[in-house]
């Protein structure tokens, strides 16, 4: 019988990695386990993000030791195959370190990769509907062979358009509930207004119009906002006669 064990663990993965509707989601510790997901599943030493925080670049690293990953990461800031991706929206392609040209392309980052026995990497966008979120990159050992097109660099990219997606996902809930939570307010602000005008043109034995006019020139000359009006005129705190004298301002 054919073992189903590594197809199960990197199906498990990728429902994991499109898993993040929920409101505790943090974007580091999610990439931290996109990232251990590319050590697992593609041989690598080690593997970071490099991503937009809320208009900041951060990082997320997976690898035993994590500090790895973060280091390399960290080292390209004079240049690096990360962030020649994140510069270009496009795959950089396996470089393998030991030649001349990467220690003249990047040469604070293969130094340190070299002494830290990386020997090969790779960075592939997180992009998602034209939108590039942060770029993904693998950190290889000396001995190991050429990723393969069609073998472990397609998988790389499968795991970072999952993790776009599930980025993209998160920043459309987290939009919609913001949304909800705007409109909510809205209409229980406007239905307290509409108790309160109620309760007054009741009280004044007036239409409702003319009970709403007397709450505008009220909040206006006191420079407060409508719904916190009406709730005092709900609870009943409300000078009634400076609120009454405001029947008789001009509009």
């Amino acid at each position: 019988m054919r073992d189903h064990t590594s197809e199960l663990r990197l199906a498990e993965a990728l429902v994991e990695t499109t898993n993040t509707l929920h409101d505790d989601f943090d974007p580091e510790f999610y990439l931290s386990r996109v990232a251990s997901h590319c050590v697992e599943f593609l041989g690598a030493t080690a593997a970071g993000v490099i991503f937009d925080a809320s208009g900041a670049p951060a990082v997320a690293a997976g690898g035993h030791p994590r500090e790895l990953a973060l280091g390399l990461l960290g080292a390209q800031q004079s240049g690096g195959p990360c962030v020649e991706s994140l510069g270009t929206g496009q795959l950089v392609p396996p470089v393998r370190l030991s030649v001349a040209g990467p220690a003249a392309r990047w040469p604070e980052f293969t130094s340190l990769a070299l002494r830290q026995g990386i020997g090969m990497t790779y960075a592939v966008p997180l992009r998602q509907r034209g939108t590039l979120l942060g770029a993904l990159n693998v950190f290889l050992p000396v001995t190991a062979k050429a990723p393969q097109p069609e073998g472990e660099l397609r998988l790389a990219r499968v795991i970072a358009d999952a993790a776009a997606l599930g980025l993209h996902n998160h920043r459309a809930y987290s939009e919609y509930r913001i949304l909800a939570t705007q409109l909510q307010g809205a209409l229980t602000s406007r239905v307290r207004i509409e108790q309160a005008k109620g309760m007054l043109a009741e009280r004044w034995h007036t239409d409702v119009d003319e009970a709403f006019e007397a709450l505008r020139r009220y909040a206006r000359r006191e420079r407060l906002v409508m719904d916190l009006v009406a709730k005092e005129v709900i609870k009943g705190t409300l000078d009634d006669e400076a609120l009454g004298d405001s029947r008789s301002e001009p509009s």
